[in-house]
């Protein structure tokens, strides 16, 4: 992806710029919704109005005379007072369509105007409700409306102020998940610095490494931290193309292994399947995956079994990371893949884990066409299962 150019910033003698005003930003004064529906409608009216003055001072005096040519040829004698029955017609015509038009458009006018208002109130709802978004407030929904359009428009509204609330929150909750994780490292390596100058603590190599530990869990935290804004922004990259999942499945845990040689009360296995075909995925980003999920595995089972299980099943071949260790509350469980989760947070600092790392475990499967899950019971164990499309995700 091309990223944006950045602006050069402003010179020192250059002046700021002042935000525009609403009015400058639109030119002249705009007519809201309600002034120009009910204008509409009064335009109409009046068009219909005119139409039938027209049409009636064309038409309903001929008729008249018609008729009352008529009468005379069936014998009434109505010669002599012709002339005032047209006067008085067209005088009582002029009058009625004098009354006609006023009260029809006293009581068009009041109906439309009613009728403006009840459409334009729904959307001066949302406008204060985006106001008070604007101010932080997302407390406020729009109540179901009359009108189904307008009812459907609700409902999106109120589905996307939901969610516009959960990333709030979330955001808020990263900020304190992210201020909380900093503080704890940089505390202790001040409270090191602090007495290294002081000479209450003694250097030593332990010391030395005590703050090149706290300094590496820093460094894991904002790499982490930098990994998953350019998976949630789409920066990092995935090179999908046809593999063998085994190889990898056996290199990972080979290199694993060897780290737990003289460890007795732990150990890990593969369960292959056979005949397993080639998945569609980035083999580092598969890698990265199963490393994270085998790092989990071993930190939070102190003694048993970690399995890796692959297999074939419903166009996916899925691998299940199992273990025998502390498992999760059910009450925990739908939060794992969420950053900075954890079920006990002192118990995770001590370990050295940055509490993204399911969360970019996540991201990086969905990426690749797959998906994660999983299971687990407090105290018996936990189940990590990712999947990957043998043929190319359409």
């Amino acid at each position: 992806m091309v990223k944006p150019t950045p602006t050069p910033p402003h010179s020192a003698h250059s002046e700021p710029t002042k935000p525009r005003s609403t009015s400058a930003r639109r030119g002249k004064p705009k007519a809201n919704l309600r002034s120009r529906l009910l204008t509409s409608q009064l335009v109409v009216l009046a068009v219909a109005i005119v139409a039938l003055a027209s049409v009636s001072r064309l038409y309903t005096p001929r008729y008249f005379v018609v008729t009352l040519e008529r009468m005379e040829r069936q014998g009434v004698r109505i010669q002599q007072v012709k002339g005032q029955l047209l006067r008085g017609f067209e005088d009582a015509w002029i009058r009625g369509m004098i009354w006609s038009i006023i009260l029809g458009s006293a009581a068009a006018g009041a109906m439309s105007y009613w009728l403006s208002w009840r459409i334009t109130r729904p959307l001066l709802r949302m406008e204060t409700i985006t106001r008070q978004f604007a101010a932080g407030d997302f407390s406020s929904r729009v109540p179901p409306l009359d009108i189904p359009e307008f009812d459907q428009l609700g409902y999106s509204f109120n589905r996307m102020a939901n969610d516009l609330e959960g990333v709030e929150q979330r955001r808020r909750e990263l900020v304190g998940d992210l201020s909380h994780e900093l503080r704890t490292p940089l505390t202790i390596i001040r409270g090191y610095l602090e007495g290294l100058a002081d000479g209450a603590i003694a250097p030593s190599p332990d010391t030395y490494n005590r703050l090149v530990r706290e300094t590496e869990r820093l460094q894991r935290l904002v790499n982490d931290l930098q990994e998953l804004s350019k998976l949630e922004s789409g920066y990092l990259p995935i090179e999908a193309r046809s593999m063998a999942i085994a190889p990898l499945i056996t290199q990972v845990s080979d290199r694993f292994a060897d780290q737990l040689l003289g460890v007795e009360k732990l150990k890990i296995t593969v369960d292959l399947a056979e005949n397993l075909p080639p998945v569609w995925g980035d083999p580092a980003r598969v890698e990265q995956v199963l490393v994270n999920l085998l790092s989990n595995a071993l930190r939070y089972t102190p003694a048993g079994e970690v399995k890796i299980r692959v297999y074939a099943e419903a166009g996916f071949v899925w691998t299940a990371v199992i273990d025998t260790g502390i498992g999760i509350s059910v009450e925990d469980l739908p939060h794992v893949f969420e950053r900075f989760w954890r079920a006990d947070r002192s118990r995770d600092r001590v370990s050295g884990g940055s509490g993204v790392g399911l969360a970019i475990c996540r991201r990086l499967v969905e990426l690749q066409g797959g998906q994660i899950t999983a299971h687990s019971e407090l105290g018996t164990g936990s189940t990590f299962i990712f999947s990957l499309p043998i043929q190319p995700p359409v």
